[in-house]
């Protein structure tokens, strides 16, 4: 499945998997469930355009998922921007370590291959499991089951899960109906997510 890190290796059955509630993380936090790991979730609040559709949609697939779900608050950070936030995921995984309760496990994130941006690049998570290892002597691992997989191929598997796709929010411009333009947008317009007539069996 284009694992950095077979989940047979890891020392607990522990993850937590930082829950945006977009299709992508979604999809995440279910692979880790049928993997018969205990998932908990962890929304970050830090002042983005989306936050407050994004924590009801993470909110709601967690409670269909049946899984824990916590909100981190922080403040003063500049973001208001679109597109790529430079050090979001590095700030998402650090922060999530430092929530970690446990002593292993696994901190999932739903990152794919088909982006440009470099924190959603293999030789990124290597870098950031480096340091993981670091402070952790290898007990904890960053979990990416898409890292190799396309847009299309998390749709698919999201499909496959069962989970509503109402339930969950990707515009970056936190609109009630989606701008289109933004770069989530427009991945899911291009999968058709946004059609009426969508088949979700």
């Amino acid at each position: 499945m284009g694992m950095l890190n077979d989940s047979k290796e890891f020392l607990s059955g522990e993850a937590l998997i930082l829950l945006s509630g977009g299709i992508d993380s979604a999809a995440c936090t279910h692979f880790y469930l049928t993997q018969g790991f205990s998932v908990q979730t962890l929304f970050v609040n830090y002042g983005q355009k989306a936050k407050n559709q994004e924590i009801e949609a993470a909110q709601g697939v967690a409670d269909f998922l049946q899984v824990p779900f916590k909100k981190i608050d922080l403040e003063g950070i500049s973001c208001s921007f679109e597109g790529e936030i430079v050090g979001r995921n590095s700030f998402l995984l650090f922060t999530a370590l430092m929530e970690f309760q446990h002593k292993g496990g696994v901190i999932g994130v739903g990152v794919h291959s088909d982006t440009p941006y470099y924190d959603c690049s293999i030789e990124f998570i290597k870098s950031v499991q480096d340091l993981y290892d670091g402070y952790t002597g290898g007990r904890i691992k960053v979990g990416v089951p898409f890292i190799q997989w396309t847009k299309s191929d998390i749709w698919k598997y999201f499909i496959k899960s069962k989970i509503p796709f109402e339930l969950t929010y990707s515009c970056e411009n936190g609109l009630t109906t989606p701008c289109g333009k933004c770069l989530s947008c427009k991945d899911l317009e291009m999968l058709g997510a946004y059609e009426k007539d969508k088949n979700l069996s």
